[in-house]
């Protein structure tokens, strides 16, 4: 069936998940993607698009008493116009949540009532260790000559993260 009211096309949808929330895993057109590391002190960015289904990391951003840094979150917002948001929730090895799980989740939510774009979850579990080991081995390899700093690994870890959600991996349910 084609024309309007025809079902759309193109692989199977998430029924657990409202049609306006959700993002297609292959869109039509290429859409930038923005990720987030949730921290209690800081917030790891990274940019990436559907289209090479890479990221990089961007400057990570404070947590302060109040909460996160918004009018600094809301200027990579302006400058990317991403067409979505993912944000890393922390899940323990055995899939159960983590101590950070339900602030990640209201972070998620704060954002989409912020910027008004949707926002997906991917299981986080691991990505800033693995942040840091390949951002200390590029640094003993000699590719990277300044330090590590904690807000590097954020950041690297919120790319890791978003390179999961590009790939359709880490994904679930949750």
């Amino acid at each position: 069936m084609t024309g309007p009211g025809a079902p759309p096309t193109g692989g199977p949808t998430d029924e657990r998940a409202p049609a306006a929330r959700k993002a297609p895993r292959t869109p039509d057109a290429p859409i930038t993607v923005l990720g987030f590391d949730f921290g209690l002190k800081r917030i790891g960015l990274a940019s990436g698009d559907s289209l090479t289904a890479t990221a990089a990391p961007r400057r990570a951003v404070a947590m302060r008493e109040d909460g996160p840094d918004w009018p600094a979150i809301e200027r990579e917002v302006r400058a990317l116009k991403p067409g979505l948001l993912v944000v890393g929730v922390p899940y323990n090895a055995d899939g159960s949540p983590g101590r950070l799980t339900a602030a990640a989740r209201r972070f998620g939510v704060a954002l989409e009532e912020r910027f008004g774009l949707p926002v997906e979850h991917v299981d986080e579990h691991g990505s800033s260790l693995e942040a840091g080991a390949a951002l200390k081995h590029a640094r003993s390899s000699g590719e990277r000559r300044r330090r590590v700093r904690r807000a590097d690994i954020d950041s690297v870890a919120a790319a890791i993260i978003l390179e999961r959600w590009l790939a359709g991996s880490g994904r679930g349910p949750r």
